[in-house]
């Protein structure tokens, strides 16, 4: 039964659609935009075509969205994503973990991504692995981090499915297997499976 989720072709990507324009949202984290007033990721197409909007209309910077006025200061910023993360927003702990672990507060991130992990986002099971791998903030537990990037290749995280497919294939010997994964990954449009199917075959 496990096996029977972990290689069932996710329906997206862990990132899920763009909201405005519901096309699928790139992998590349550099091209879209959290919005802390309401954690909707936005495209850049979708943010610039905001950005013009308001600029022809003479408006105030707002959220794409849902229109809440764009928070001037880091403050209000924070503030937004307090409020988000008090409503239980997964995509909200998962951004405050990474704002705790920039930090280097490796206990707080922890909690976050955690709690972010139990509701569900893919990104934080991620995000756990790796620090299972680190040790930090907790300690380097190898069952662990498998089981985190289970879950996130699960949720249709194409980096954590690459990385399940490298150790299949360096540590398990199991090409299968590796392959596998590798064609899931590439089909979520991740470069890297892609070269290593190349390889392989």
């Amino acid at each position: 039964l496990r096996d029977e989720l972990l290689f069932k072709q996710p329906e997206s990507s862990h990132i899920g659609d763009c909201p405005i324009c519901m096309l699928p949202l790139p992998n590349d984290p550099k091209k879209s935009t959290v919005y802390a007033c309401c954690s909707k990721v936005i495209c850049n197409g979708c943010d610039y075509a905001n950005s013009v909007r308001e600029t022809e209309e003479r408006l105030q910077p707002s959220c794409p969205f849902c229109r809440e006025p764009a928070p001037k200061t880091l403050e209000q910023s924070v503030k937004q994503r307090m409020k988000r993360i008090k409503a239980n927003d997964p995509v909200a702990f998962h951004v405050e973990g990474g704002e705790q672990c920039d930090g280097g507060n490796y206990g707080m991130a922890f909690e976050c991504y955690t709690k972010a992990a139990q509701l569900g986002n893919a990104d934080a099971h991620s995000k756990l692995a790796a620090m299972y791998h680190l040790g930090k903030g907790v300690e380097e537990d190898e069952r662990k981090i498998f089981h985190h990037l289970g879950e996130a290749a699960i949720g249709g995280h194409p980096k954590a499915r690459y990385l399940l497919g490298r150790n299949e294939l360096t540590n398990n010997k199991n090409t299968e297997r590796a392959v596998k994964h590798y064609i899931i990954a590439a089909t979520q449009g991740l470069d890297e499976a892609t070269e290593m199917l190349m390889l392989i075959f």
